[in-house]
């Protein structure tokens, strides 16, 4: 197994899971069983063309552990995707679904493609195609996908269509982060970015930090447009703002509106004439209160965490601070970090009530569910805190603790089927 997962995003998740397994004292049987994936799926996706070519694309799906419920992980296309990036993503998803305390394990797929690439008919034959192969390992009570980088509602939908087909009857629950439409839930598209946005503002409320706070958000998708929007909505100033084409930063704040309206029309933020242009990664060190990485893994690396400016560093991403770059901060005690795995619980917490909704065809207002999900939000930061200060350790450590934990313990108490 292990020569398959040659990935250095996977060799940082598990150097993680290292480090808070020896914190745990975690015993070595239990230790390699809470580690390694249940299992990996890898699929050939063949697609016609518009040209009338056949491509076939590598797709996979990763089903980390089941031990406290089905699992539950998004679906992402881009040209990174491969066997051990979704491996470590399912494990991260482990542990978050752990602390934020849903009936999950950690799963994640995808296909190796660039979804800018496609046509709408390509990519619906894509993901029909993909789902199909994958129906063996799928199940409302086995394993929900949900969207996920170069994913969105449409595809979601795509793939309950293709699994309901195959049962013979509709089975809204087999996904989350589908259209309102047709199951899903209110809320769950700006789910991950409020998230982001609310516990900003509880860390900002512990630091004592004065208003406004000046944001920077690297990653303007679904997660960092609707982080910075939520923000700007209760008083921050965004000063910068990144993508794949570009940077912006302006000292007295940028106008999200005219931003948006520039990116629907540009297809990012690359040409905003109301900002300044950035280079990509100078954008990280600029002076902030709050850093937001909000796009892809391991961007914060040893070098950058050296100079970032910033007071609370909010992992929108997953992944998005390497394990060198933690060595660093955790001798500039003045960033305090909101860790990945609590950060961007909001999506996954959302998901679990878009199908437990699914499951009873009982629908909840958006009120109930932002109310459930801070309370989650804040309890799950309450816990951390709490055991950081007792452990002494940084805020990564304690949520990996946290959650880790309870998936060791569910694996010791059920105990190892012969």
């Amino acid at each position: 197994m292990r020569f398959l997962l040659d990935n250095p995003t996977f060799a940082m998740a598990c150097r993680q899971f290292d480090q808070a397994a020896d914190l745990l004292d975690l015993p070595q049987d239990l230790r390699e069983r809470t580690k390694w994936p249940k299992r990996m799926v890898t699929v050939a996706v063949p697609v016609r063309r518009d040209s009338g070519e056949v491509t076939v694309f590598n797709g996979y799906r990763v089903q980390h552990h089941l031990s406290l419920g089905p699992t539950k992980g998004g679906i992402r296309y881009a040209p990174t995707v491969d066997l051990g990036e979704v491996s470590a993503l399912a494990m991260w998803m482990s542990w978050k679904c752990a602390l934020m305390g849903l009936p999950y394990g950690g799963a994640k797929g995808g296909v190796a493609c660039d979804p800018r690439e496609l046509s709408r008919r390509e990519c619906e034959a894509l993901t029909r195609r993909y789902t199909q192969e994958l129906i063996p390992f799928l199940g409302s009570h086995s394993d929900i996908p949900a969207p996920d980088l170069g994913t969105d509602e449409q595809v979601m939908a795509w793939m309950m269509d293709t699994y309901s087909n195959h049962a013979g009857y509709a089975v809204p629950e087999i996904v989350t982060g589908k259209p309102v439409s047709i199951g899903g839930s209110l809320g769950r598209r700006e789910a991950t970015g409020r998230g982001v946005a609310f516990l900003v503002n509880r860390a900002a409320e512990l630091l004592k930090l004065p208003s406004p706070l000046r944001v920077i958000v690297q990653g303007f998708g679904n997660v960092g447009c609707h982080a910075a929007l939520e923000l700007a909505r209760t008083g921050a100033s965004i000063v910068g703002i990144s993508d794949r084409t570009g940077a912006v930063y302006r000292a007295g704040g940028i106008d999200l509106a005219a931003l948006q309206r520039h990116v629907a029309r540009e297809g990012g933020v690359q040409g905003f004439s109301e900002a300044d242009p950035i280079d990509g990664e100078e954008i990280l060190v600029q002076p902030c209160d709050v850093l937001i990485p909000a796009a892809v893994e391991r961007v914060i690396r040893a070098d950058v965490a050296g100079r970032i400016r910033c007071r609370i560093l909010a992992e929108g991403a997953n992944g998005p601070t390497t394990p060198e770059a933690d060595g660093v901060l955790a001798e500039r005690p003045e960033i305090f970090v909101l860790p990945d795995i609590l950060c961007n619980a909001g999506g996954v917490v959302v998901s679990y009530f878009e199908w437990v909704q699914d499951l009873q065809s009982f629908f909840w207002s958006e009120k109930e569910i932002y109310d459930a999900l801070f309370r989650i939000l804040t309890d799950a930061l309450a816990k951390i805190l709490k055991r950081a200060e007792q452990r002494r350790v940084s805020t990564r450590m304690a949520a990996l603790m946290i959650g880790i934990e309870r998936v060791a313990e569910a694996k010791r108490i059920r105990g190892l089927f012969p």
